[in-house]
This record gives C-alpha cells, structure tokens and sequence, in this order.
C-alpha cells in the first residue's frame, strides 16, 4: 500500500471498510505532514487539529458499528478560507478583515462534508478577497507551489492547492469565480472541477461563483461532488437536485466528438510548452477513436476587457463601502488594480461592460455546442514567481491570463482542469475539459478518459 499521504479517497475509504487502516490514524498522518510542510509553504490558515481528531475518533466509531455516514466517512478535507465553517472567522485572505468574528454557521458545502462524516482539518490561504489568481495574501503571507518553492500556486484557491500537493488530504473544497480551482489545479499539477453554476449549492451566491473540488484524481472529485451536490435551500442560484451519480466509470473515446481550442482568441500568448501539451492530448483522443476538430477562437479583446472591468467596479465598490484604516490594510496592488479606472466609471461604462460579459457567455455556449467536450489550455502560462500578485505584476493589466478558464464561469459550462505533463522544467501543464451547461457527471467521467491516456506523472514532492 502506497504511504498514506498519497492514498486516494477511494483507496482510504476501502481500507476503513476492510479494518486496514483507522480514521484516527490517518487524521494523525495528516496533522504531521501539515506539521513538516506549512513552514515551507504556508498552505493554511488554521488548523484544528484537537477538532480534527475528535471527528476522526467518532469516524472510526460508525466504521467499526458498520454505521459509516458515507464512503468519505473519515477522509481528512480542508475547505478554503471564504467558505463558512462554524466558528472559524472568514477575512476573504485581506489583512483588512484581520478582526473578523467567528462564523456562526457553515456554508453549505461545509455543512455537506461535515454531514458525509469528512475530517475537517482545517482553512486553507487565499489571496486579498479572492480577486486575482496568485498565492500572496496580505493577511496570510505568500503560499508557495511544492513543486517549486519559488513558484506561485495560482488563486484564488491558492492554500488548497498547495496543500493537495503536499500530501495534506486527498479532498480539498475550493472556489472559483474566474478560475480559482483549475488555475490552481493546472500549475500544481491537480485535477479540479469548476461545476454548473448552480450544481454546488454556495452562500452567499453570486455571478459565477461557484465551490468545487481539488484533488489529485477525478476519482476523487466525483466521489466529493457526491456529497457537494447535495441541495441547500439558503442558495436561491441551486439547480433542481436530482441526485446524480457522478463516480460513475470513465467514457469511451469512440464516438465522442471533441473541438480542440489551442487559442481562444483574446488574453497571454500561450506558451510553447502549454500549447504542445495540449496538442498532444487531443492527439491522444484522436488516436483512442474520438473525433477531434479544431475550433476558431471565440473571445474578443473587448469581452474580455468587459469582464476585466466588471471584477475591477465590483471590488472598487466593496473596497469603498470599508471604512478609511481598513481600506489602508488591503494589500495594494489591489487597492490600485481596482481603483485606476473603476473610481470613474460612469452607471453606463458598467452596463457596458455587464452586456460585454453577456456576449462572452452567448459567443462561449456557442462556440462548444457542436461538441460532446471541448479541451483547451487551463492557463496560457507555466507557474510564474512565488512573489507576485499576478504575471507581469501589472495592476493595470492584472488578468490576462484567466482568459481560457472566465468565459465558462459567465455561460455556467463545467469544466475541469486535468494535468496532463510536466514541461522541461518539471512544472505541471494541465489542460482544460469543457462540457455542456449542466453535465458535470459527463465532464467527470471525460476526465477519468484523459487520465487514462496522459504520460507517466512525476512522482509527488516529498
């Protein structure tokens, strides 16, 4: 059996229903790899470990009277700092909220992994109110990538991916409203769904926020989205819920047909190393009998600024309703990035760009409906510095390079991140699944079939 830190959820679900291994001991694994990582790292921003115990100890009861609550009875998670959880302040990542009082109740997806029996270990990082896809928080610090301690994980789900990859859980609970799970997932070398709008129920709800998972397998993922789909009345966004089952087996690639995008028109260049990536993977579908074609870019510079523009007057407004000292304590490279136009924007600039951000979701939904899945880049770059609030560190020009993963949040398309190779350096290059409006099941299962056929993965960092 592989050490524990880099058992599956399948794998360490099966082993408490054989007696193999105990929740308690596993939960114990965990705390000491946290223990010997978060120095180097800094992947949380609390841990609870006298908590965690005490859930693993009660795990280990109902596995033993045969009353286990779920197949993630016992599975050690953490759930990203924005996300509620019962008596756990919630800053947003910003040194502004550093007072923060103790959430009263869970969110709903921690209130469903609590339910499922998940050992909560704990918060993970993210960045200044979750806005720009980088591992530097002025209340948390830097989170940095285990790959490469000088790289950036990405954001905004910044500590969870750096805790997956460290071996501190197989579940990890993320958001994403731009591409905060698959950014993440495609520089750690990670899979991630960012589901349907409206599949994961969330609170408070908002425009393409949605919560999701980050694991190292789709395996993993589906067996979590079991549990996160779950229906929640205080999400007035939440789809019917009609309870799929989304760990079904991975799909045959006959008779798929899959568009391949290796430009989406709008955004950074891609890189070399990105663009082969993904050229070999819809290479490798083409070969095991789908039918793969090319799809022309959709995205235009002025959708894309249109959304640009959106995110930078949503935050101008909420970094104006602060009070004077807490506006002094975000971090500033935000302060600026939301400020330099959005302080005189007009009610008409913003429709302008609200309408914009509409023509993106129209041009995306349209440009996949051809096809079964669509597989592009997950970002157009390799990990870049640990330092960094975001490539370029231009507060002017701060997004760029969300441009393949934003459109799929505004047409509420899900869509994954799988790895697929590390370029030379040994950094991980994922590539994006995308599939029609509210068949995540169907992007999951596409996921386990690129897994299946993607190189031999690097081994872990240890």
């Amino acid at each position: 059996m592989p050490a524990i830190e880099n058992l599956t959820a399948e794998q360490l679900s099966a082993a408490y229903g054989g007696g193999e291994l105990s929740p308690v001991d596993v939960t114990r694994a965990a705390l000491a790899r946290i223990e010997r990582w978060e120095k180097r790292i800094n992947a949380m921003y609390r841990v609870d470990a006298e908590g965690a115990l005490e859930q693993a100890r009660a795990s280990e009861a109902r596995w033993r009277a045969g009353s286990a609550r779920s197949p993630l009875d016992g599975v050690p998670v953490t759930i990203k700092e924005n996300l509620y959880t019962r008596g756990d302040p919630a800053p947003i990542g910003t040194r502004a909220n550093a007072d923060a009082p103790p959430q009263a109740a869970d969110a709903p997806p921690a209130a469903r992994v609590r339910e499922a029996g998940c050992v909560i270990l704990g918060k993970t990082t993210m960045p200044d109110f979750g806005m720009l896809s980088s591992g530097l928080s002025s209340l948390h610090g830097i989170t940095r990538n285990p790959w490469r301690l000088d790289r950036n994980p990405s954001g905004s789900s910044s500590g969870a991916a750096a805790a997956a990859v460290a071996g501190y859980a197989p579940l990890h609970v993320g958001t994403d409203i731009g591409g905060s799970v698959r950014l993440p997932a495609t520089h750690c070398g990670l899979f991630a769904l960012k589901p349907s709008f409206g599949r994961v129920p969330i609170y408070p709800s908002y425009m393409g926020r949605i919560a999701g998972p980050i694991t190292r397998t789709a395996g993993d993922a589906a067996l979590l989205m079991d549990v996160l789909g779950k229906p929640d009345a205080r999400d007035f966004t939440s789809l019917p819920y009609d309870a799929p089952d989304f760990s079904r087996d991975s799909l045959q690639a006959r008779n798929l047909t899959v568009g391949f995008m290796p430009w989406i028109g709008a955004g950074l260049a891609v890189h070399p190393e990105v663009a082969a990536a993904c050229k070999e993977a819809a290479q490798a579908l083409e070969r095991a009998g789908a039918a793969v074609e090319e799809v022309a870019p959709f995205l235009g510079a002025e959708m894309l600024d249109g959304m640009h523009r959106f995110f930078e007057a949503r935050s101008h407004h909420d970094l104006m309703a602060m009070p004077e000292a807490k506006r002094a304590a975000v971090l500033p490279f935000i302060v600026e990035w939301c400020s330099w136009r959005a302080a005189r924007f007009s009610g008409r600039d913003v429709m302008h760009a609200y309408n914009l951000v509409q023509a993106m979701r129209e041009a995306a939904v349209a440009a996949s409906a051809r096809f079964d899945f669509v597989i592009s880049p997950t970002s157009p770059i390799l990990p870049y510095e640990a330092e960094l609030p975001a490539p370029g560190n231009d507060p002017r020009n701060a997004l760029p390079h969300i441009a393949f993963t934003v459109p799929y949040n505004m047409s509420e398309q899900p869509a994954a991140s799988v790895n697929w190779r590390a370029s030379a350096e040994g950094l991980p290059i994922g590539v994006q699944l995308v599939g029609k409006r509210f068949d995540d099941a169907g992007v999951l299962r596409f996921a386990r079939l690129v897994e299946a056929l993607r190189p031999a993965q690097l081994p872990w960092p240890d």
